[in-house]
Order: structure tokens, then sequence, then C-alpha cells
């Protein structure tokens, strides 16, 4: 065990300096070879001379989620309150905020710029963990790798841990932060100021850009190309294709975006928002199904029919393994055909009853009788003949039909296929049907 700790002490070491090096090397090849600030250099990053230093410009940096220079750039880190809250510990509820990230979400760093290259030392891997959550864990090879001695490895190690802390000394909000104050307590006088809270809106630094990231995926990934180019082509992808119509690009921090936080450093300063705009309603007058012989026309003309038909036929024709995965995927189409076709139904029930008894509906008797039910009984009623008995039948063998023929070409279609787009299409029927007498008993 005590060899084990050795070695462990060792590659820890030749972590550290490796880090070192690098950063060394990168500054040496920018000057001269026989320029006098090389021996400056190699003193400054000597390895117990840089870590000195480092523990002092750690306390110039925070560890956060929450940031408040993306809502203004001048106020320092000491003087208003950033915030460290995993999203573990914000409580769960319905709306979308940083507790959706779970686990998997990343540290942000504000503060001085000059100082993060220490955060870059404390992110450092090491056997699946970073140098910052040994430090937490008070890791005693780590605490010998950083110095010889037990007390400067000890305070350098709780120095580096507390970037997460708060630099201010207690809650505090800035003159150039987002500010609102919110009456509260019994009173209900607003010239009271002790009835008042002081709310200090944060910007979500480690949400942004869990957005960022998942936006740019959609966007700009091969993988993300290749579901648009089977878009186009009409073909089968197991990607989906997302859109983000009417987005902004929020710049922060200008040309030093590092000056706001690392994470928007990484992103260049851009920041998404999504369009808060209402939905723009556009009201289509319904009319009846006048002058044609079918229903199935205006039907297949709905872009819930044609999207949906679209995505059926591309999925059938990538010829896709014959078990319960792909029926159940051919079934969340065709179940999406049915809605529609239910939806239409209930749309056209809604005109004034009778409009399929005027001499310009060609319908057939079970069209008229599926979509004017009123209409039909009326008619029947003044002349004395029974309702028609076989309408949910002749509906289903109907859609049945008309779904084998949309898929024929190219596809083989036939009884099996037939079969089982009217059984789906009964079945949904039913329900429904059930769920109105359920719903007439309350």
């Amino acid at each position: 065990m005590h060899t084990i700790s050795l070695n462990r002490q060792a590659e820890l070491r030749s972590l550290i300096s490796g880090f070192l090096e690098e950063r060394l090397e990168s500054k040496l090849d920018k000057l001269a070879p026989d320029d006098p600030k090389r021996a400056e250099l190699h003193h400054t990053f000597n390895s117990e001379n840089w870590l000195a230093s480092a523990a002092k410009r750690v306390k110039q940096i925070q560890l956060v989620t929450h940031v408040l220079k993306a809502t203004h750039p001048d106020p320092k880190i000491d003087q208003a309150t950033n915030l460290y809250v995993p999203p573990r510990n914000l409580a769960a509820h319905a709306l979308v905020g940083s507790h959706v990230l779970g686990e998997s979400f990343d540290d942000d760093v504000t503060g001085n710029a000059a100082a993060l290259d220490v955060y870059g030392f404390l992110t450092q891997e090491f056997q699946g963990s970073t140098l910052l959550e040994l430090m937490r864990v008070d890791d005693s090879d780590l605490a010998q790798a950083l110095s010889s001695q037990p007390e400067q490895a000890g305070e350098w190690m709780r120095t580096f841990a507390g970037i997460e802390l708060p630099r201010c000394a207690k809650p505090t909000s800035h003159t150039l932060a987002k500010q609102l104050y919110w009456l509260t307590g019994t009173g209900t006088d607003p010239h009271d100021d002790a009835s008042y809270h002081l709310l200090a809106p944060l910007y979500a630094s480690s949400l942004a850009h869990r957005v960022y990231l998942t936006v740019q995926d959609d966007r700009f990934s091969e993988a993300a190309k290749a579901a648009r180019q089977a878009k186009k082509d009409g073909l089968f992808s197991e990607r989906p294709v997302r859109e983000y119509p009417q987005l902004a690009v929020q710049q922060l921090g200008g040309t030093k975006p590092q000056n706001i936080s690392q994470l928007n450093s990484e992103r260049r300063g851009n920041n998404l928002l999504f369009a808060s705009l209402p939905p723009v309603w556009r009201s289509v007058e319904l009319k009846p199904l006048l002058n044609t012989e079918s229903l199935f026309p205006r039907y297949s003309r709905r872009p819930e029919v044609r999207r949906a038909l679209k995505a059926l036929l591309a999925f059938l024709k990538s010829d896709p393994a014959r078990n319960l995965q792909t029926r159940e995927r051919r079934a969340e189409w065709v179940d999406a055909l049915i809605d529609e076709f239910l939806q239409l139904r209930a749309e056209l029930r809604a005109l004034a009853p009778g409009w399929s008894q005027t001499p310009d509906c060609r319908l057939d008797g079970a069209s008229k009788h599926w979509l004017d039910p009123d209409g039909v009984a009326q008619a029947c009623a003044a002349s004395q003949r029974p309702l028609p008995l076989d309408t949910t039948e002749r509906i289903c063998e109907a859609f049945a039909n008309w779904l084998n023929a949309q898929l024929r070409d190219p596809l083989p279609m036939g009884d099996p296929e037939f079969l089982e787009w009217r059984k789906r299409m009964h079945e949904q029927i039913k329900a429904e049907e059930r769920e109105g007498r359920d719903a007439d008993t309350y």
C-alpha cells in the first residue's frame, strides 16, 4: 500500500510539472533565445513559486453556476454576490431551469481573467478526478505532491478548494445589477421599506452553456447534417431534425468575452436567445365538404397528415428489421394519421347540422353519416328511413384502402396491411366513443 501511495504521489507531481512546463514553453516560444525575460519565466514557473502565486490569485476568481457579470461587466467578485449552486441542490419543478441539468453540468469561473490559468490547473484530471475534486476531499497524496511541508500543503489545498465560495462577506447586490424589490410581509403599505425583499436575478451560466452546446449540435454536427439531408431526400433517419426559428445571439464581453466568465469565453461571447413571441393564430374558415365524392383529398392536404405520411414512407422504405420495435414505430405514425382523421371529423361536426343534405354534397352515405350525424338523423327521421348501421365499418375500410394506396408505390401493400390499418382505426373510434360515454356520466 505504501509503494502504491508513493507511485501515486510521483504521478501527481508529474502531472503538475507537465502542466507548468507546457505553459512555460508556450511563453518561451514568443521570446528570443537571448531575451533576459527567459530566466524570469523559469523562476516564475518553478513549481513552488507558481503554486504560491496561484494560491494568492485564486482568490481573484470564483467557481460559479450563476454569474453577475453577464448582466453588467463592471461589478467585481468582491463587490457583489455570484453563486455556485449545483443543480442537484435545487428544488425540482415543472418549469425549465438549472435543476434539469442534474449531475451533468459545466462549472463556470468568473473574476479576474488574468487568473483563469489557476482554474486550468485545478481542472487537470488524474485517474478520473480533477485536482480540485481531490482537494475537496483532502487527498493526502496530492498534498504531498504539492509541498513537502504539510502545513504549507494543507493551506494551499484549503485555499484552492475554496474557489467556489462567495468572495463577499454577505449576500450583496450591485447598483449596476438587475434588482427587483418585492413587497412581502403582512403589511400592504408600499411606503414601508421594511416590507420589501430585494431580489437579484443572476445569469444561469451553466444552463445557458448547455443550451448553446445543444443548439450547436443540432445545427452543425455531422449527425444533424446527415439527418437534414435524409429529410431533404425523403429518407428515414433515426435522428430528429430540430429547427430554431428566429434565434437571436447576444454578445457578452465584446472583444474580451473572458472578462465575463470562462464558459462565455468558450462560446466566444455568444449567448443564444429563443424567440419569446406569442403564436400567430391563423384562422381558416371551416367549409363543408361540397362538390367532392370523397373526404380524403381534404384530409390528405392537412400538414400533419403530410408529415406523418412522409415519415412513415421513409421508415418503411429503409427496410427496417421485422421486430417489435419496428411495429411500434410504424404504429406511432399510423396513430398520428388516425388522430388527424378523427380531428377532421370533429371539425366538420362543429358545422351547423344538415350541410351534408344539400345538393352540392356528393359524399357517399357512410361519409355523410360519419361527418354530419345530426343532419343525417334529421333527414332519416323526416323521410322515415332507418339510420345506417355499418358506418364505422365502412369508414374504417375506406381509411385502410386510402392508406394502402398511399404506401403501395413503391411498397407492396395487400390484405394483411389493409386488415391492420382497419383494425387500428376501429380501435381508436371505439376508444373515443367510450371516452365520450364516460364523460357524459359526470
